[in-house]
Parts: C-alpha cells; structure tokens; sequence
C-alpha cells in the first residue's frame, strides 16, 4: 500500500479528537472505514500508532513520534497548494513572544535588502515550539529547547530578565528590584509559552497567589492594570513598550537562554541563509 494524504489527514483527526466516532464524523466517514484507514497507515509504516480498547483511545510513543510529522506534512501540502501564495514562496519564522527583541526589526530589513524575492514572515504561536511541531514555520525562536524528532535547535544567546510593574506605582519607582520584593504581590504567568514559573522563587519565599494568562498580551493588560507584577526579559522590553507597564532590572534572576531551532532537512531552501543572517545579528554588540 503506498501511504496517501487521506491517511495522514485521518490519523491527526483521530490523534486530536481522542475518540474514533468523533473523529470519523468530523472527516464525514463511518467509523468502520477510519478504522480501516488506520489500520492500512500502520501496517504501511510497520508500527501501532493508537492503543484502542473499548473506553479508551491513546497515541503509543510512536504514535506520538508519527504526530509531528504527520501535522507537518500536511502543513507543507497546505502551503503549496495554497492559491494566495503560488506566486511566492515565504519563509517563515516563528516565535511565541517577543522574537528577537532588539535585533527583530534589523534582521527583518537586512533580509528585504539581501532577499528581495523571498519574503520573510515573522509569526507568533502561542506554544512552545512557536510554530514549528506541527509545520506552521520553517524556523523558530524559542525559549525553551526543542526536542522533536527531525528537528535541530542550538544556543543562540542569553537574555537579562526583568521586572515588570505597573507604572505609577511604588515598584516603579525604583531603578532595580529582586525577586523577593516581587513576590510580595500576585504574579502573571504565561502558562502556555512563557520561561517564568513560581520555581523562579525559593520555596519557602513564592509569590503568595498568580494570575494565570495564556500570552504576551494578556500578560502586559494583567500588569498594565495592577492586578499583578511579572518576570521576562529585556527581549519584551524592546518589542512591546506600554504606557502603562514599566520595566526594571532584575538583580537576582538568572537569565533566559534563548535558541534557535529548525527542521532538517530544511522545509525551504532559504533557511541555511536565515539562519545565518539570525545568527550574525542576535550575537552582534551595540
């Protein structure tokens, strides 16, 4: 049997919705022909990606594995079939906050000028892997390493952390504050993609209650407002400046190491001089 998109589109429906008949109906198939589907994918790739029993549906590791390739796949068809974009061809890079601070709007003119005919599109994702699991970029920045099957991530640098509170208020008043004087005060933190969790804290000296939000502009109105203080770097400091939130450093936080990840072999013959020109400019000095 040789394996066709209907298999992949098949195998992500039942992956996500957790259930064969849920599945079967958002593909408008009966359950026995998914099944089938199913069956004839992993008798293709010689491996059981679904453990099923009667009130249970679960991926196996390989199925895991299988998961990400599959959604990338499909993301790739999508892009090539996409009308709006036969003309050309973009590369994406993905990033779940703040890019690349300072040096974002840099790198986006150094790439028109060198790269007139390959347009470079900066997406935000708001999940760890930016974009990049399942296929939406062909590169990423991230602030925490990247660990998928066919995809390569390396250290690109390392960002000071800092305070945010808001502004008018007694914290910002100050030129520099440390965590402990923080943690007086509810904390927002961006459980979906952000680097700050209580564990930034001692135990014995954690924030005493958080607000929870889910990405970057959530967490700068939670602030903005006074309903709590954050932690992030001087990244966001650069990228999202707000009349009402005032950043400070931070003097006793380590810092974040930010990466740079990407799929291999490359979804787009540009990425070898995307993550060149990256590079050169994330590591250069003022």
């Amino acid at each position: 049997m040789t394996a066709e998109l209907r298999h992949l589109r098949a195998f992500v429906a039942i992956a996500e919705a957790g259930n064969l008949t849920r599945a079967a109906a958002q593909l408008h198939l009966t359950q026995p022909a998914l099944s089938r589907t199913l069956q004839q994918l992993e008798a293709h790739l010689g491996v059981h990606l679904v453990e099923r029993s009667t009130h249970h549906l679960a991926l196996t590791p390989a199925g895991e594995l299988f998961l990400g390739k599959a959604r990338a796949a499909l993301a790739a068809v999508h892009e090539a079939l996409d009308p709006a974009r036969a003309a050309s061809w973009p590369v994406r890079l993905g990033h779940s906050w703040a890019a690349l601070g300072r040096h974002t709007t840099p790198l986006l003119r150094a790439w028109r000028d060198a790269h007139p005919a390959v347009p470079l599109e900066l997406l935000r994702f708001d999940d760890r892997t930016a974009g990049l699991a399942d296929g939406r970029v062909d590169a990423a920045v991230v602030r925490d390493p990247v660990t998928i099957a066919g995809v390569r991530c390396e250290h690109l640098l390392t960002e000071a952390r800092l305070a945010a509170v808001p502004a008018g208020g007694a914290l910002a008043e100050r030129a520099s504050l440390t965590l402990a004087e923080l943690a007086a005060h509810p904390v927002a933190l961006n459980t979906v993609s952000g680097t700050t969790t209580p564990r930034l804290w001692p135990e014995h000296a954690r924030p005493p209650s958080s607000v929870t939000v889910a990405n970057t502009d959530d967490w700068l109105a939670t602030i903005a407002a006074g309903r709590a203080v954050g932690v992030t770097t001087v990244a966001t400091s650069a990228m999202h400046p707000h009349p009402a939130v005032a950043y400070r450093p931070l003097t006793d936080a380590p810092e974040v190491a930010v990466y740079l990840a990407w799929r291999q072999p490359a979804s787009h013959p540009a990425v070898p001089d995307l993550l060149d020109l990256v590079r050169t400019l994330a590591t250069a000095t003022d």
